[in-house]
């Protein structure tokens, strides 16, 4: 089933063309991902999906849905996205705990909202008691399955990632990319991984599409020592 359809989307800012008829579709359980260099529009690319910022041209659908102007809460219950520093995205005042029940108060009736929390939590691979630790008191990685636990908590049907492994250290990055792959499999989440890092995309993505000059082109074998030099 086709979760997600980006149509000859562009995006300006300014005079300068950042995103040029970007054309792209994303599976249930499917993992695409996107790399290319710094600067060069991925995350441009994710916020105009989860509709943080408008395209300028395009169309934007999911599940069928036109959703290039969407806005409310049941947008937001559908696309979960995973930022590349987990620790600014959380409330420093409240606990992980606290946080990932958030969503779950705002879309589902849940009289066992701990309970549920704790959950997730196990599921993520961390343990019941870090629903009362704070982000501060835990390591990147912890917090990025934090991150992830309060995405999948809604049931989403599509997650994006952007640069989500990217301040993680190797070994770390390789349990989250693992992790990720694993829930998106088992829940049937769409899932668009966004990265500079060609190495730990080939890891996880079903199909790998590159972002250069604008547009985004299929990777193939021609191009792969160049594009994975990008992350030397």
């Amino acid at each position: 089933m086709k979760i997600l359809d980006v149509r000859n989307v562009k995006k300006f800012f300014g005079k300068r063309l950042i995103l040029n008829d970007i054309n792209f579709t994303v599976d249930a359980g499917e993992c695409l991902g996107i790399v290319g260099l710094s600067g060069g529009g991925k995350s441009t690319l994710a916020k105009i999906i989860a509709r943080l910022i408008p395209c300028d041209f395009g169309e934007i659908f999911l599940c069928g849905e036109d959703i290039t102007h969407a806005t409310g809460n049941a947008f937001y219950k559908n696309v979960q996205m995973i930022f590349q520093t987990p620790e600014d995205s959380f409330n420093p005042r409240r606990t992980l705990g606290k946080s990932i029940a958030e969503p779950i108060k705002n879309f589902l009736d849940d009289k066992n909202l701990r309970g549920r929390v704790e959950n997730f939590l196990a599921e993520v691979g961390l343990p019941k008691n870090y629903y009362e630790r704070y982000p501060r008191e835990v390591s990147g990685g912890e917090c990025q399955r934090a991150a992830i636990a309060r995405a999948i908590s809604i049931s989403p049907k599509l997650l994006i990632c952007d640069e989500a492994t990217s301040a993680l250290d190797v070994n770390t990055a390789e349990q989250i990319v693992t992790l990720i792959k694993k829930l998106c499999a088992e829940k049937n989440i769409a899932c668009l991984f966004i990265t500079h890092d060609l190495a730990t995309l080939k890891k996880l993505a079903d199909r790998v599409l590159v972002l250069e000059d604008g547009r985004l082109k299929t990777l193939d074998e021609s191009k792969f020592k160049e594009v994975l030099a990008w992350s030397d």
